[in-house]
């Protein structure tokens, strides 16, 4: 076959000049330059930048279009915290000009959620087609190494892009049935009165301030000695303060053993150092960590080979066993479990798939939130991190109580720790934790990724009084 032919692309395939390509053909031909599974942030990343450039795109997802992100975690999660964390205020404003009692209807905070994330998949699906996207709806299985089965219809590509996110993992106890996921307590009708948590990361963390801020009784189970291990251990335990404050209560060093069911709740068994015990709940909500569920994808048949659990892949983000195949985001497992890192993964392989391996992801300076209340964030490095590494610095740590930004939020629990390297003044970490840590770190961010120094810091005038302007004070 002459490839170079009129009418037919590099990889064989229909041809199609640059700008919307003509959907109808594709979906006659059911063959595209590139195949995308899933519908997320990384998989709209890849789609629409590869569209764009002229070439067939057809994008397939067995859940509704929009991804983890925008309909089972950031954005649903940050909604629901928009009401408890204004209940949360204005809590603590009593007796500092406001008055009246401020309670959570969560029937009604849900249905605020919904007004965002429903509109989601028929937007994001819109959007595709727009794009001249072909569309598939069904769970992609491979059946050879550039061929993908949708729903009973055999789809082919020069290139396929998995970009499938990651589930909650497998506990492997008995009664792990009866645990719900984040996206389920995203949805749930009403709030029961106790809630167990399984696990101490993000989704413990933050769904913990949620719950009890609306009026649960909230257990939190940690097989770790503490929580939100990927955050500074001073600053996470200043932020244990707040979960004593709000009555949530944590066991770390405990392990889970079985869940059970007795009549309409649940009963918890847990070995720790003081051994066997049992914990009564209404729900029991799996915080224990995700992964990608690579089994319905049948990777084998396509040679698409793991290493460790993860997917084998080269510094283009390009599996190391059938070129034809590229991760992306979560499923990929390079970078953090973050949505900027699903969009720079997006960037990186659009580039390798349009021209060539060239492009490599870059994850100096990443920053993480969690959205707990007061909030807590990190970028950069922390200080076990850069004494492992052998680097000289020194280290700027407070509680900041005292200072305007916190009590002007009546808040009573704030800190930082910046770690700022000898001679060279640039920023090597940042760890916040109270009001504006979320916005604040991006600052932190643009320094730490782009070799900004302390001094460099220190000379910007930022607008006041603002989260910002204590950056100075924390150099």
């Amino acid at each position: 076959m002459d490839l170079s032919a009129p009418g037919l692309s590099r990889a064989g395939w229909p041809r199609v000049a640059v700008g919307k390509p003509d959907q109808r053909r594709f979906e006659m031909s059911k063959t595209y330059d590139v195949i995308v599974i899933g519908s997320g942030t990384a998989a709209t990343t890849v789609a629409k930048r590869v569209s764009a450039a002229g070439r067939s795109v057809a994008v397939t997802d067995f859940r509704p279009y929009g991804g983890t992100c925008a309909l089972r975690g950031c954005d649903p999660k940050k909604m629901l915290i928009g009401g408890t964390s204004a209940s949360d205020h204005a809590r603590r404003m009593q007796g500092k000009g406001v008055e009246g009692d401020v309670r959570i209807d969560w029937r009604e905070l849900l249905e605020f959620k919904r007004g965002f994330t429903d509109p989601v998949p028929e937007k994001k699906e819109k959007s595709f087609s727009e794009s001249g996207i072909a569309t598939f709806h069904g769970r992609a299985r491979f059946v050879g190494p550039n061929a993908v089965e949708v729903d009973g219809e055999t789809l082919e590509a020069k290139h396929i892009v998995l970009a499938t996110g990651s589930e909650a993992m497998k506990l492997g106890i008995p009664g792990e049935e009866h645990l719900i996921d984040n996206e389920r307590f995203l949805e749930m009708e009403s709030l029961p009165r106790r809630i167990v948590l399984v696990g101490g990361g993000y989704i413990a963390a933050e769904f913990s301030h949620i719950a009890a801020r609306a009026g649960a009784e909230v257990t939190i189970l940690q097989h770790g000695d503490r929580m939100l291990t990927g955050f500074d251990p001073d600053l996470v335990g200043w932020l244990m303060e707040k979960y004593e404050e709000i009555g949530v209560t944590l066991h770390t060093g405990t392990e889970v053993e079985r869940v059970e069911k007795t009549g309409d709740a649940f009963r918890v068994t847990a070995t720790g150092e003081g051994g066997s015990r049992t914990f009564d709940a209404d729900l029991v909500v799996h915080a224990a960590g995700r992964k990608p569920d690579f089994a319905p994808l049948a990777l084998e048949a396509a040679g698409v080979e793991l290493h460790d659990g993860k997917l084998a892949l080269n510094e283009y983000l390009q599996s190391t066993s059938n070129p034809a195949v590229y991760a992306a985001g979560d499923t990929a497992q390079m970078g953090p479990p973050l949505t900027p890192v699903s969009n720079h993964d997006g960037k990186v392989v659009a580039a390798n798939l349009l021209e060539g391996n060239h492009s490599t992801p870059n994850y100096k300076g990443v920053p993480s939130v969690a959205f707990t209340l007061p909030l807590i964030a990190r970028v950069g490095l922390d200080e076990a991190e850069a004494r492992e590494q052998g680097l000289k610095f020194r280290m700027q740590c407070d509680r900041t109580p005292g200072w305007f930004s916190t009590r002007q939020q009546a808040e009573s629990v704030s800190g930082y720790k910046v770690l700022v390297e000898d001679g060279s003044e640039r920023i090597l970490g940042a760890h916040l934790l109270g009001p504006h840590a979320d916005e604040v770190i991006n600052v932190f961010t643009l320094a730490v990724r782009h070799g900004l120094t302390a001094d460099q810091l220190k000379d910007t005038m930022f607008a006041y009084p603002t989260g910002a302007s204590d950056i100075s004070s924390m150099l």
